[in-house]
């Protein structure tokens, strides 16, 4: 095993290319995973590391120090840990991150299942919907302008290891992949749509998912085939976009498992 690159200064040349790494994945064309858990996920679905970042205290962390031992080859760099919580954002992180490619996706008419988010600026709602969205079984989650950045530090860790099971474009024209797009869409609306729960979402479903505060835009919402509400209490507010999310995915999801175990025991 190599030794690593020991840091301890922020002047340091490798120091300031981690800083503007954490500070803008998408530029970089790299993205920071910080964390034992996104660290052994990278591992294990086989993804391709390009250096290993581990804190001072990190090295006595027994979970760190196993991963260590299957990180040969890998270049590694030791960093003070007041120099780790800065790249890492964190007060306490766990001492360890991997730095990846972020995967490129090239542009293609949608097929399947997908998810449509319009300026979605929270990291915790972004990274909550791609984790619901990769455990429905989506494949696509595209991104609008004004989304926060998918492959930023806060996504991640909310998203917790999903990225690896879904095909995630940023920066893309809504409108225009919509229209080329198969499925059903459906526009996800506080109110005045048609009841989630007596739609047929047993086919291939686009749901669009609009802004935390504004919603879906007139121009998007127009473009939908269908327009869903879920109905709440009587008296409350709309659903936060993640949990709307998540219950409309996965209610697309049980009609799924309702047909098929209906055909079966037809059969």
């Amino acid at each position: 095993m190599r030794d690593p690159h020991c840091i301890s200064s922020r002047h340091n040349p490798v120091f300031k290319a981690l800083r503007a790494l954490a500070d803008d994945p998408r530029r970089q064309g790299r993205a920071l995973l910080d964390g034992v858990h996104l660290v052994a996920a990278c591992f294990a679905r086989g993804i391709d590391v390009r250096q290993l970042l581990v804190s001072e205290s990190g090295l006595h962390n027994e979970e760190i120090a196993t991963l260590l031992q299957a990180a040969a080859g890998i270049d590694r760099v030791l960093l003070r840990d007041s120099l780790f919580r800065e790249i890492s954002g964190l007060g306490t992180p766990t001492g360890i991150a991997a730095v990846i490619d972020i995967p490129s996706v090239a542009a293609a008419p949608l097929q399947g299942d997908a998810v449509l988010l319009e300026a979605v600026q929270d990291a915790g709602n972004v990274g909550a919907i791609l984790r619901t969205a990769a455990a429905a079984g989506v494949c696509d989650v595209i991104l609008g302008t004004g989304c926060a950045g998918a492959w930023t530090s806060r996504v991640l860790r909310a998203a917790q290891g999903a990225h690896f099971s879904l095909r995630i474009r940023e920066q893309v024209d809504l409108a225009a992949a919509l229209a080329d797009c198969p499925g059903t869409s459906v526009a996800t609306v506080a109110r005045g749509g048609r009841s989630l729960y007596e739609l047929d979402l047993s086919g291939p479903m686009v749901w669009l998912v609009g802004n935390e505060g504004a919603g879906l835009s007139p121009g998007l919402i127009a473009a939908a085939r269908v327009r869903a509400t879920i109905p709440v209490a009587a008296g409350t507010e709309s659903l936060n976009v993640a949990a709307a999310a998540a219950v409309c995915l996965f209610e697309s999801s049980r009609q799924r498992r309702a047909a098929a175990a209906n055909g079966a025991h037809r059969s």
